[in-house]
């Protein structure tokens, strides 16, 4: 722009501008500067500008987006609640069933600490992961988060990511306090290998907890579900009840549920095996989370189109 009876400009000069059709280049959009030199990338050569700042966006989604919601979704009136809800809860499912155990003179104490230390890892990953769709849903930012042009899978496991930690955390405590008040005793060469496992095991069951959280975007109440889908993990995973003493059919099914052979997996590095010789259990524990990670995925993605079809996302 230039002022009319003097020589102050500003933005373009009156001169030919470097990437406009009359210097031979493409045209440059109005407001931007000529930054390229050919279709796409930046002067230099290298990946386009766009590309960069693409993984840049993504990234900060899935780090800060997925922490803020996570902190966002808890409506703590205290930190404290956390201990009762979280912690100390697991630890009398533990000392429940090892003593139901002592008394029919079935199994061992390191039997029922590991099995129902790894499974309680499926309370905060199946709730917390239900409600980053339902609670948004009831506090009326669903259709705001969803309008956003963030991608989806950023958008989504970066909310898991903490839900991982946190089932992580809980069965990681859930397994030293139970092994200290059951006098059960695990050889120290195997805690890092069993924090892998466990590690493993929130991931696969926050894996079913994204297939659970697209369910929020079609029904009014998640923690139903959430709680039988709990009850189901407790009886089908092999927790208190070995999975050879189980029906063929229940056995079938355990086969194909997260945290399962995790829980296989534990009790044998408990018992003194090596990582080498759980990798086939630790690895089929990976796919079955990828599995249902990827199925919740595809399943928020269809249930949010129908619900902006139907007009229905944020329907109480």
């Amino acid at each position: 722009m230039t002022r009319r009876g003097g020589d102050l400009r500003e933005g373009v000069d009156d001169g030919v501008a470097e990437g406009s059709p009359a210097a031979g280049g493409e045209p440059v959009a109005p407001g931007r500067t000529a930054l390229y030199s050919g279709r796409g990338r930046p002067r230099g050569g290298g990946a386009p500008a766009g590309f960069s700042s693409d993984v840049v966006t993504s990234a900060r989604i899935f780090l800060v987006g997925g922490l803020i919601s996570f902190r966002a979704l808890f409506n703590w009136l205290s930190p404290w609640i956390y201990v009762p809800s979280l912690l100390m809860a697991p630890i009398f499912q533990i000392l429940l069933f090892a003593y139901i155990g002592r008394s029919a003179g079935i199994e061992s104490d390191a039997f029922f600490v590991i099995g129902n230390a790894v499974q309680y890892s499926a309370i905060p990953c199946l709730f917390a992961m239900a409600n980053t769709v339902a609670g948004e849903r009831w506090t009326q930012t669903l259709g705001i988060v969803l309008s956003t042009p963030a991608r989806r899978v950023p958008l989504f496991l970066g909310r898991s990511l903490p839900v991982v930690v946190n089932g992580f955390v809980v069965s990681m405590f859930s397994l030293v306090v139970g092994s200290l008040l059951l006098g059960v005793s695990i050889p120290a060469s195997a805690w890092l290998p069993l924090a892998l496992v466990v590690g493993v095991a929130a991931m696969s069951c926050t894996g079913l907890g994204l297939a659970n959280a697209a369910l929020g975007l079609r029904v009014r109440e998640t923690a139903v579900l959430s709680n039988v889908l709990f009850g189901v993990l407790l009886i089908f995973c092999g927790v208190n009840v070995a999975l050879d003493s189980l029906p063929g059919w229940m056995a079938a099914v355990g086969s194909w549920l997260p945290l399962t052979h995790a829980i296989e997996a534990a009790r044998s590095l408990a018992a003194g095996g090596s990582l080498a010789s759980v990798s086939g259990l630790v690895q089929q524990e990976i796919g079955l989370g990828v599995l249902y990670g990827g199925l919740g995925l595809v399943a928020l993605r269809l249930f949010e189109i129908e619900g902006r079809r139907r007009a229905t996302l944020e329907i109480q």
